[in-house]
């Protein structure tokens, strides 16, 4: 679908592989980001609630008419209140939504609120790494509090057997997690598949003694995951979920949620947050158990010497 008498309106995935296609070379100091590069990084909020991002999102497609509508026309073109887009402003930096537009408006014409065009000293990739770094962090502030991280592991560590869950994108930090968990605890089920397939996992798990499921959920959220996490809090079991956002329907349902940034820059999102994660609930689930770990761990090392698993270094 296209604007009328204009060219075709481009997907958000579609406008996220043009705003960060990598070009060659060196970036120079008068190298300007394009206007929807330059709204990215503008909107780049861990803390942004769902409505807030439907109104981010908006903005990035529809640039070049949004930067000139007035609060209700906007308000009116998301489905949101008037009140949401003043907060969404808020939350993005801004005194108010007349501060927004005129900063949109700036961004549209090709020139910054001072009359200077921007200067960009990193390259496409450059800035992915960059807002990765600014996720590690958020989550090392996240941290400095341990006590969280320290019980919900210890609880992992006696759900047995221990589900793990991830659907569609969010497989591969599942699969990473089961793999390294499997290592320190007996009995680990990974669930990669939604429908009646994790139905029948999630309700096994239950009846064989389990208590505990450890969810992932990375953009763009699944409703299959929301409706497996439905099926285990309906099976009494509890449920701990990493993903990118603390507000919203996944995470009221879950028991504990952590909310790790992802790297979105790039046309497909980048997990370094959410890893650190995985890796510091790994952490806490060794700890939980030192004995058993220890036990385990040398158990498993002695196959693998055996049988020859690895390369030697």
């Amino acid at each position: 679908m296209g604007d009328e008498g204009g060219a075709p309106v481009p997907s958000p995935q579609q406008a996220r592989a043009q705003a960060s296609a990598i070009t060659s070379g060196k970036a120079g100091p008068d190298t300007e980001l394009s206007p929807t590069a330059q709204l990215r990084t503008l909107f780049d909020r861990p803390r942004l609630s769902p409505g807030q991002r439907r109104i981010a999102q908006y903005l990035i497609e529809h640039i070049t008419e949004a930067a000139f509508l007035s609060i209700t026309d906007l308000a009116d073109r998301v489905g949101v209140s008037q009140p949401s887009v003043t907060r969404f402003a808020s939350a993005v930096g801004f005194s108010g939504y007349p501060a927004l537009r005129e900063r949109l408006q700036a961004i549209t014409l090709g020139t910054r609120s001072g009359g200077h065009a921007e200067e960009n000293r990193a390259n496409e990739l450059q800035a992915a790494v960059d807002a990765e770094i600014e996720n590690l962090e958020n989550l090392r502030r996240d941290l400095a509090d341990t006590d969280r991280v320290i019980e919900v592991g210890r609880k992992l560590s006696a759900s047995a057997p221990l589900t793990v869950l991830g659907l569609r994108i969010s497989v591969s930090l599942a699969e990473y997690f089961a793999y390294a968990a499997r290592r320190i605890h007996p009995d680990v089920r990974l669930v990669t598949l939604g429908g009646s397939v994790a139905y029948d996992a999630l309700l096994q798990s239950r009846e064989a003694g389990g208590t505990w499921v450890l969810a992932f959920s990375m953009p763009r959220h699944a409703q299959e995951t929301l409706t497996a996490i439905r099926v285990a809090r309906s099976a009494g079991l509890k449920v701990a979920l990493i993903t990118d956002l603390a507000l919203g329907p996944l995470a009221d349902e879950a028991d504990v949620t952590f909310a790790t940034g992802t790297g979105s820059r790039l046309v497909f999102d980048s997990y370094a947050a959410p890893g650190v994660m995985c890796a510091a609930l790994l952490q806490a689930m060794t700890d939980a158990d030192p004995e058993r770990t220890q036990a385990r761990l040398e158990d498993y090392e002695q196959v693998a010497d055996e049988h020859q698993f690895f390369l030697r270094d």
